[in-house]
């Protein structure tokens, strides 16, 4: 598992202490792996989920630090999403 996982399952746990209880997530990080959000909490995982989210890790980590929109990146082109997108918009608030 990369670093960059590592740090991002860290980072997401301390956002969403609760988990996230509306459905399963996934973001996949282009190059590093895939983490998994759901009411269990955040861990490194590439299972099937609800809603997949995918960015390179420069435009990942600016949303996890809050210096990138979730919604800008995607209207961008530098995010995607396959499955549930009002999931995603639930997602994405939850971030920002």
């Amino acid at each position: 598992m990369s670093d960059v996982v590592n740090a991002a399952v860290k980072a997401l746990n301390e956002k969403l202490s609760g988990g996230f209880t509306a459905g399963k997530a996934k973001f996949v990080i282009e190059g590093e792996g895939a983490v998994i959000l759901d009411s269990e909490g955040v861990r490194a995982g590439d299972e099937d989920a609800d809603v997949t989210l995918t960015a390179d890790r420069e435009t990942f980590e600016g949303i996890l630090s809050g210096e990138v929109n979730p919604t800008a990146a995607f209207m961008q082109g530098k995010l995607s999403v396959d499955g549930d997108m009002g999931l995603a918009m639930q997602l994405g608030s939850v971030l920002a």
